[in-house]
């Protein structure tokens, strides 16, 4: 790969986007290498958290514009590279495990919706969001339209859409776009700690949870239910829920904590 670097270190999958010349635009050799990534992150039964990140100070700038250029006038292959990139949104919205970006710099355009597709961000006091598309003509992608409204609620979406302001850290904190801030030399740091926490949560109870937050604002109170009931059942029998019983009649701490800030 050469447009991003996956390590995996101890059950969690560090996805650089590495073309910090460009602010790591997202360019078609990019995205073609994310969806291996993603792919292989979410086949992997030994990869329990991914984290994304960004190379030289920026995590991502958004689209390559010269690489838009060279193919303006082509619709057919501007649709084919949009769906191309839905496959490895999708993939990362719905992953069975935790997500994480760490941002740094700027998240513009489509760095901003790759932000969003994650569960949790964290970013320094130097991270800026903006939903830059109206400045060249175009609509936010990477599922922005999806998941943008459902962080800050419709009428905030249609604002940062329509100014294509940037948002600084603190007020994408105040906004739900970021969880956290931290200095520079502490987000990896933080990263990591949330990163090894997540490591010890049973898989079963962190997949079948996602699911059912990410699909609760499509459906109504009835099938949430009947998505708890399956849900519970199918959690109640796996060995995370078995060992956590056992800890807590043996008054041995919880081996899961979520690490405090």
């Amino acid at each position: 790969m050469e447009a991003i670097e996956l390590n995996v270190e101890n059950g969690i999958a560090w996805l650089t986007l590495n073309r910090p010349e460009s602010k790591n635009a997202l360019n078609e050799p990019m995205s073609r290498e994310i969806t291996e990534a993603v792919a292989r992150v979410r086949d992997d039964a030994d990869i329990r958290v991914l984290v994304l990140r960004g190379a030289g100070g920026d995590f991502c700038s958004g689209g390559d514009i010269k690489g838009m250029l060279q193919s303006a006038g082509d619709i057919a292959a501007r649709r084919a590279r949009m769906k191309r990139i839905h496959v490895w949104v999708t993939e990362l919205i719905n992953l069975d495990k935790p997500v994480i970006a760490a941002v740094d710099g700027v998240a513009y355009g489509a760095g901003f919706g790759i932000a969003l597709a994650a569960d949790f961000v964290l970013a320094t006091p130097q991270a800026r969001f903006s939903m830059a598309f109206i400045k060249i003509g175009l609509i936010p992608d990477c599922a922005a339209m999806y998941t943008l409204p459902r962080v800050v609620g419709l009428q905030r979406a249609k604002e940062l859409v329509f100014s294509a302001r940037a948002v600084g850290a603190e007020e994408a904190r105040e906004l739900g776009i970021v969880m956290e801030v931290h200095e520079r030399e502490q987000l990896e740091q933080r990263t990591r700690a949330l990163a090894e926490s997540l490591l010890n949560a049973s898989p079963t109870a962190m997949s079948l949870a996602k699911r059912g937050l990410n699909s609760s604002s499509l459906n109504d109170l009835h099938t949430m239910l009947e998505l708890e009931a399956a849900g519970q059942t199918v959690a109640f029998t796996s060995p995370s829920h078995k060992e956590a019983v056992e800890r807590f009649v043996a008054k041995q701490p919880p081996l899961y904590q979520w690490p405090m800030d």
